[in-house]
């Protein structure tokens, strides 16, 4: 008997009832007994089959869940700080925010961990959002806390730090408010200059007319420096990206730039050592600007009649230096990480006195990092400040992609 007659299953009725109706038609036909007797086997040796198969399970859809440590493991090395929190406690947290946070918080209640009156708001909703917070690390991070609810349960805390985005916006901001302030104040002594002389018309003596059109050509000068300044700054910044591909001798453009700097007035205080003719890749004229700037400083505010001495030499075998020293006063060690800065003055008073639009470094600072060298500073209060220019040599035989191997002129 088959599997199907042995398990209770009865042959279905539709099945037997077309078995008969099939064998009385062939007997209508008149076909033989023989023949009907064959197709009638044939069909209950089929319904036979049919009933003693097992009945196919229903599909289902089976869904995998990812388990706790496969979840860690995929987050594990991401440089952006992520958690996942179960009923806001946190369960994983991968290398970045263990990093950020401490390895302790792993366990802890994330509103405790957090500590922000934003983040335990964000923590209490149940549905996904986001929320700013500052000082998790350090006093002035801002960072931006995404929460993504996967259920009821398990949810992804995601940590992006916005301090350099706030930096930025700030650094716009202040600069914005300088440039006006700078702008601002000879703008005011012209004007008000000016201003006198017409009222005053004839019963001015000339020696305080005169002097009057002194204030105004040496405000109008800054005001043109300024402006010059702020031009080349941007210039600088906008071509920061650009490497400079001229070749170009070192040696006679610090030779001729020292010496522009110097003028006749202080060409007996100019002290050039050139020890080395290197080749570098670079821009001629913001070269130039670079030398100049740092030696017109130097003189600046060294002690009258006291050298400044300017070195070209090699640092290391692939390094040129191009170092500015001076004998002044010196600056304090407090004030050396600011001197970069758009519109620092160590003194603003002395500053504006000898014509310092206060953004000379930051222009210096910006060239040399477009020529991918380096700006370092030191000074010894008392006794005076060296500033130090490195750039990489190049090799003429190697010239950067895209660009042709062109030497420049030489300087005289």
């Amino acid at each position: 008997m088959s599997r199907g007659m042995g398990t209770g299953q009865n042959f279905p009725a539709t099945g037997v009832i077309l078995a008969i109706i099939t064998c009385l038609a062939l007997l209508v036909l008149q076909l033989d007994w023989a023949i009907a007797l064959a197709v009638l086997v044939l069909w209950v040796g089929t319904l036979m089959v049919a009933a003693g198969r097992p009945p196919e399970p229903p599909k289902t859809k089976v869904k995998q869940k990812l388990s706790l440590e496969s979840i860690s493991q995929l987050i594990e090395n991401s440089s952006t700080p992520v958690m996942v929190t179960d009923r806001n406690t946190i369960t994983i947290a991968n290398r970045a925010a263990r990093q950020m946070m401490g390895p302790h918080m792993i366990g802890q209640d994330a509103r405790m961990a957090f500590r922000q009156p934003e983040a335990i708001s964000l923590l209490a909703q149940e549905r996904s959002g986001s929320a700013i917070v500052r000082g998790l690390a350090r006093r002035q991070d801002i960072w931006q806390i995404n929460r993504q609810a996967i259920d009821d349960r398990i949810a992804v805390l995601e940590l992006i730090n916005q301090t350099a985005e706030a930096d930025i916006s700030r650094a716009h901001t202040d600069f914005v408010a300088n440039a006006s302030h700078e702008l601002r104040t000879p703008l005011a002594a012209i004007l008000g200059y000016v201003e006198t002389l017409q009222e005053g018309g004839e019963d001015l003596d000339s020696p305080t007319a005169q002097k009057f059109l002194g204030i105004i050509e040496r405000e109008a000068k800054r005001l043109q420096s300024l402006i010059s300044d702020l031009m080349s700054l941007s210039r600088v910044e906008a071509e920061k990206h650009d490497l400079p591909r001229d070749l170009i001798a070192l040696a006679p453009l610090v030779d001729r730039a020292a010496h522009d700097a110097a003028g006749s007035v202080n060409a007996d205080r100019l002290r050039l050592v050139i020890a080395t003719e290197p080749q570098v890749r670079g821009d001629v004229a913001q070269l130039e600007q670079v030398v100049r700037n740092l030696v017109d400083n130097a003189f600046k505010y060294g002690h009258p009649g006291t050298l400044v001495e300017v070195t070209l030499d090699l640092a290391r075998e692939n390094e040129a230096r191009v170092t500015v020293a001076d004998q002044g006063e010196g600056i304090a060690p407090d004030q050396l990480p600011h001197l970069t800065r758009r519109f620092y003055r160590t003194d603003p008073g002395r500053s504006r006195a000898s014509g310092g639009t206060g953004l000379g470094l930051a222009i210096v600072k910006h060239i040399i990092e477009r020529h991918r060298g380096r700006l370092d500073i030191t000074s010894t209060l008392g006794e005076g400040t060296r500033v130090i220019m490195r750039l990489p040599i190049a090799d003429p035989d190697r010239s950067p992609r895209g660009a042709s191997s062109r030497q420049s002129e030489p300087l005289s």
